[in-house]
């Protein structure tokens, strides 16, 4: 069984530039989630685009060995393309996460500072997605700690993300993952992962009963925590794959 949950809030800012999206191709299973960059409505542009884009290509043809690279490939030539028409080079720009479920394995890609996070031996583990941003850099050079990521000041300035020019490192794309075991996914972006730590995303997994109840408790983090008068915008995915 694979239940799924999906929220996207504006915030405190006056429009929203996430965006999120679910595709599904006979009994096959993406999720796709953006956090646009540009502001004056190109981040908004650039999010719905390239989810919009990725969706097209899943539901066409579903999972396949190099479903990401072509997805990913081609959401970045029609950005670059839009860029162009509107008179907007490098100013529409967006993070993206993409989860792939078919009935026998998993993967996932990601570029920006979007995360995936999968949890999994009865939600006592987890690993996550690298941001391919500065203070990423700096927490793996032992120069900042994991925990000071969420709040320092250069956590905005990203490395890598669609519609920028792409040089020898782009995207990343993870090894697949058979469905051979009860796991769980959280697709967010930056303005929920930086109020729910991941204890607690181990915690309300263990207590929920549904992915709607998992992300209704960890939302209560971002809430409680973030000043909703200024926030950014907030949104997440969560899957429960139960075999």
């Amino acid at each position: 069984m694979v239940d799924v949950a999906m929220l996207t809030k504006q915030g405190g800012r006056d429009h929203n530039e996430d965006y999120i999206r679910k595709a599904t191709y006979e009994e096959q299973l993406c999720l796709i989630l953006c956090d646009g960059l540009g502001g004056h409505a190109c981040g908004e542009i650039a999010s719905e685009l390239v989810a919009e884009s990725i969706a097209k290509g899943f539901e066409k043809q579903g999972y396949y060995a190099g479903f990401f690279k072509d997805a990913l490939e081609q959401a970045q030539k029609e950005l670059l393309e839009e860029q162009v028409r509107r008179d907007l080079c490098n100013s529409m720009k967006t993070t993206a996460v993409v989860l792939v479920i078919t009935p026998d394995l998993i993967q996932w890609a990601h570029i920006g500072d979007s995360r995936l996070y999968r949890i999994y031996e009865n939600g006592t583990k987890y690993q996550r997605t690298r941001d391919h941003s500065l203070v990423q850099i700096l927490c793996d050079t032992g120069e900042i700690r994991e925990s000071e990521i969420r709040t320092h000041e250069d956590r905005n300035k990203l490395l890598r993300a669609m519609g920028a020019q792409w040089g020898t490192k782009t995207y990343d794309i993870s090894a697949v993952v058979e469905r051979g075991e009860t796991q769980a996914f959280v697709l967010m972006t930056d303005g929920f992962w930086e109020y729910v730590y991941e204890e607690e995303m181990l915690a309300t997994y263990k207590e929920a009963f549904s992915a709607q109840a998992w992300l209704d408790a960890m939302e209560k983090y971002v809430l409680k925590r973030a000043d909703m008068t200024k926030t950014d915008n907030y949104s997440a995915i969560v899957v429960r794959v139960e075999e």
